[in-house]
């Protein structure tokens, strides 16, 4: 009988895990995502291939970084399109490459060890017309590509490099003293204020008569004048059907790293992607009017927001009208970035049906973001999030901005903006944005600058929010303000500032089981002359006279107040 140390067991254990596991086996992993979703979906069509493969090495690809492999990768792209389709294998090595543009039934796999690495020759990305920021516009191609396609992969344990450095302008702000120094010894520009780097001069120029890094001219002659500036997303798959992301690192792009826009059935699990943090407009991932996705087990760490449901933006977005519908995020960990689940801020063509669960944001600069403002349209409804675990937010734990103005909330807080002022109100229109019918619950943050920021605008309040068994440690507590139908119940709060709760202009707010570690008073602000059916239930031995500070313009016949017996 043959006795195993137990090293050696533990590496037979370790191999067996690595194996190929049965179909069946990895059935009911994926049947297990759908486990406690709110709304019913239909189960996301995976891309199945025929055994059919081909090496980019068989069309000559040289793995030396310094020899372009363009030809190559299209040469076996359309060796297995033309053959029923199958794999497109890139073994290890570093391949540098222009851009790569999939086929229908293409299973683009990257073997260990393997490094695409784009070119940083921009002259190899041509102007094409495509979609960026929720509008209509020209941007060059993106390094790897698909439109139109059907039954579509990109899977394996490599790398992906959209050698983004090359394209990006940097803010002096958000980088070292000497990284700094080396960048404008690149060579560039650096604007008048000595705050901003850009790779060119005409660079420079495009970006000041711009509208939030989107340009708009009539003629593609004058698009060609600035395609410097214009700079893609590291990977875009438009209009595709049956599409699975399952494996690779996605990183350093140009600008949005992954972005899936108006695709069917696609499933994005176990991928890294990677930005670094001061790379402006470095999304991690852009679901774009997408139906029935699957985003689980990834990890993110980037420069703008990780995890974005968008739906296009303005009349644009309107016009499209393609939601962004039966969505289930799980898993993931978001570690640097804007938002780590981020809804907005281009919404205008509606976002419905949304689960995420089981996630962890690490530093993230807001946790839960919701983000719209006027102008966008579409409506947010059916928002189901839970078990979500946060620590050392910098601003919002969970934020909700319909004011939103293209900055972080770091930056706009670092401004000093006040948009909530005195205004006259407009009329509700097509054009005016709508968040309703919201469940968040069993969420625990350690550490954020607000817990709770809860913002609708005065004509069409945020609606039919509930908050349920929420811990969170930060330094200021809830502040809500122009909201119908708020539900708070088992909110646990230690905050340093007082009052810990304020509310502005709120109807039918319903507060129960709060419980706040060393209170302090008031414990809770109640102001605005729109403030109308409220119900507060105080922490146990807590009066009324002590706990509560309500406005002049408040109708005090509008706010009742109990204690917990």
């Amino acid at each position: 009988m043959i006795k195993l140390t137990k090293l050696t067991y533990l590496a037979i254990v370790t191999l067996m895990a690595c194996t190929t596991q049965p179909k069946d086996v990895v059935q009911n992993s994926v049947d297990k995502i759908y486990e406690g979703v709110e709304f019913e979906m239909p189960k996301v069509k995976e891309p199945v291939f025929q055994d059919y493969s081909v090496s980019i090495e068989k069309y000559n690809a040289v793995n030396d970084g310094k020899t372009l492999n363009t030809k190559a990768f299209a040469d076996a792209i359309a060796d297995v399109a033309n053959n029923g389709g199958g794999k497109v294998v890139v073994p290890r090595g570093i391949w540098l490459t222009g851009p790569i543009v999939l086929k229908s039934n293409i299973n683009l796999h990257l073997e260990d060890g393997a490094l695409i690495l784009f070119s940083e020759n921009k002259d190899l990305y041509p102007l094409v017309e495509t979609s960026f920021e929720g509008l209509n516009t020209v941007r060059c191609q993106a390094p790897l590509s698909g439109e139109g396609l059907e039954n579509i992969a990109i899977t394996g344990n490599g790398v992906i490099d959209g050698s983004g450095d090359a394209w990006r302008f940097v803010k002096r702000s958000k980088l070292t003293a000497s990284h700094w120094k080396e960048l404008v010894a690149s060579g560039g520009v650096v604007d008048e204020k000595g705050d901003t780097w850009y790779p060119s001069e005409s660079y420079m120029k495009a970006a000041s008569m711009s509208d939030m890094n989107v340009a708009q001219f009539d003629s593609m002659e004058d698009y060609q004048k600035i395609r410097d500036f214009l700079r893609p997303v590291l990977v875009s798959l438009v209009n595709c059907k049956k599409v699975l992301l399952d494996g690779p690192v996605f990183q350093n792009s140009p600008a949005w790293n992954v972005h899936p826009l108006m695709c069917d059935d696609l499933t994005v699990r176990n991928i890294t992607v990677r930005n670094p943090w001061y790379s402006q407009n470095g999304d991690g991932i852009d679901i774009e009017s997408c139906k029935n996705v699957l985003l689980y087990n990834s990890s993110f760490d980037v420069g703008d927001d990780a995890i974005c449901i968008k739906s296009g933006k303005d009349k644009d977005g309107r016009d499209r009208g393609i939601p962004a519908e039966n969505t289930i995020v799980k898993n993931c960990i978001v570690y640097h970035g804007h938002g780590g689940v981020t809804v907005g801020s281009e919404m205008s063509g509606g976002v419905k049906n949304l689960h995420a669960s089981g996630c962890t944001f690490v530093g993230t600069d807001v946790g839960l973001r919701f983000k719209s403002t006027r102008g966008r349209g579409g409506i947010v409804e059916n928002i189901f999030i839970s078990d979500i675990d946060m620590i050392d937010i910098p601003t919002n734990a969970i934020s909700f901005n319909m004011y939103y103005g293209g900055l972080s909330v770091s930056e706009m807080l670092a401004q000093k903006d006040d948009k909530k002022t005195d205004e006259v109100l407009p009329e509700v229109t097509e054009e005016t944005p709508q968040f309703k019918d919201i469940v968040i619950k069993n969420v625990t943050c350690k550490g954020a600058l607000q817990a709770i920021y809860l913002q609708g605008l005065p004509e069409m309040n945020l609606e039919n929010v509930l908050l349920e068994n929420l811990t969170m440690v930060a330094k200021n507590g809830l502040l809500c303000m122009d909201a119908t139908g708020i539900k708070i119940k088992d909110l646990h709060l230690d905050v340093e500032n007082y009052p810990a709760l304020n509310f502005v202009n709120v109807k039918d707010l319903k507060v129960e089981k709060l419980d706040l570690a060393n209170p302090d008073f008031p414990m809770i602000s109640v102001a605005g002359s729109k403030t109308k059916q409220v119900s507060i239930e105080l922490p146990k031995g807590v009066s009324e006279d002590k706990a509560m500070t309500i406005g002049k313009a408040v109708d005090k016949n509008e706010v009742v107040v109990a204690t917990t017996k």
